[in-house]
């Protein structure tokens, strides 16, 4: 299927506003993704239809919801291809994801002495969960160094991962660099010293094909509003070798099977780790984001966004005063760049992109250890979706020069 971002933006009624005089693009995508009026509607459609709560009633809106609910949850297991639904876990987000592996899978099995391995490219929900973890059991962190051109130093990985090592942790995608890294191998060196692999994959399942299966990972964790879906919904999938094994680190309703007064006993699985009543609406609602996302296709997406960075990554960096960090070549990054303009820091960046009509981000981006490993205290950064188009590009590229000759000369 050949995608026309043009067409598909009247999916999102959010890009068709006017913002400080200028037509809206949006360009913060890495941070969260607008929602198509698909399940904007879906989520309406729930409280308005089928609001009750799920897997407690026999009445006809506690079965529509909770057949909708679980409906949801293997359209995910289809989505990442994943052998069972018990191995989907659904979650607040990529960060409820891996506190919940470092603090179950973390508790029952890393021992004092034992490494735990992340890199310098990590987002703070992959560093901070492992901190403790190390901390409380006495384990060491270590940490993979990141090669000059942006890439996850695979040499220092090999170096770095051994026999002490229990788990390691790295992004499918950095949220900064924008590069893709080599999950693949990563997973057999790891798997190669018996350690298990967590995967953020918060930057890359909105924008590859992914398969758990043939990746082999331990766990995977990305959040639906990246994605096309609501907020505070997202999905952890675990190997069920590990999850039966793993305590829940949440408790109360629906995950028991029997309370008594001095102890109780746990569903099966998935449930066991979903305690209370949860984010039914947004489970439903990311189930139609999948259902969106697949009619476009997930490959078609990705060769799209690759167009898009092969496009626009030569024209940023032909800006005399502009850095791009992370992969130079167009092939190798995806749609997520972060950039410095000389002289300008890049809040003021944000702001006069702003002004422009520009949405960017600008700051740390939750990867304090990755910036100050570039010696850089912030930067900018535009990230790209499948509806941003080559005038959103265009516009980009205008507005960074608007800025650079503001700032140099004044007003115009």
């Amino acid at each position: 299927m050949t995608l026309d971002a043009t067409k598909i933006r009247r999916d999102f009624p959010i890009l068709d506003q006017i913002v400080n005089d200028e037509p809206l693009v949006y360009l913060d995508n890495a941070a969260t993704t607008q929602k198509p009026e698909a399940v904007l509607q879906t989520l309406m459609d729930y409280y308005h239809h089928d609001n009750a709560n799920v897997h407690r009633g026999v009445h006809t809106l506690a079965e529509r919801a909770t057949q909708a609910y679980e409906a949801a949850r293997e359209k995910v297991r289809q989505f990442i291809h994943a052998k069972e639904t018990a191995e989907i876990l659904f979650t607040r987000g990529t960060t409820t994801s891996l506190n919940w592996v470092a603090r179950s899978f973390g508790d029952a099995f890393v021992e004092e002495g034992d490494e735990i391995v992340i890199s310098y490219m990590e987002h703070h929900a992959n560093i901070i969960p492992w901190q403790q973890l190390a901390q409380a059991k006495k384990a060491k962190l270590i940490y993979i160094d990141v090669t000059p051109e942006g890439f996850l130093d695979m040499a220092d990985a090999q170096r770095k991962i051994g026999p002490k090592t229990k788990i390691v942790a790295i992004a499918h995608v950095s949220n900064v660099l924008g590069g893709i890294n080599p999950i693949e191998e990563l997973i057999a060196l790891a798997h190669a010293h018996d350690a298990v692999m967590v995967v953020d994959g918060a930057q890359a399942v909105p924008h590859m094909p992914v398969d758990v299966q043939a990746l082999d990972c331990d766990f995977y964790a990305f959040s639906g509003h990246k994605m096309c879906g609501p907020t505070g919904i997202g999905v952890l999938y675990g190997k069920r070798q590990w999850l039966e094994q793993m305590e829940p680190v949440e408790f109360g309703g629906e995950m028991i099977d029997f309370v008594n007064l001095y102890d109780s006993t746990w569903k099966e699985l998935p449930w066991k780790f979903e305690a209370g009543t949860p984010n039914i609406a947004g489970a439903i609602a990311l189930g139609r984001a999948i259902d969106y996302l697949n009619a476009i296709g997930m490959p078609s997406i990705h060769e799209y966004e690759q167009e898009l960075v092969a496009y626009i990554l030569p024209k940023l960096q032909a800006i005399e005063g502009v850095t791009i960090y992370g992969p130079q070549d167009p092939a190798k990054h995806t749609g997520v760049m972060a950039f410095n303009l000389d002289g300008l820091h890049p809040h003021d960046v944000a702001t006069a992109l702003d002004m422009e009509g520009v949405a960017v981000r600008a700051g740390h981006h939750c990867a304090q250890p990755l910036l100050n490993y570039l010696q850089v205290p912030a930067t900018a950064r535009a990230s790209f979706y499948f509806y941003n188009t080559k005038d959103d590009a265009d516009r980009l590229v205008d507005a960074i020069l608007a800025t650079k000759e503001f700032f140099q000369y004044g007003a115009l």
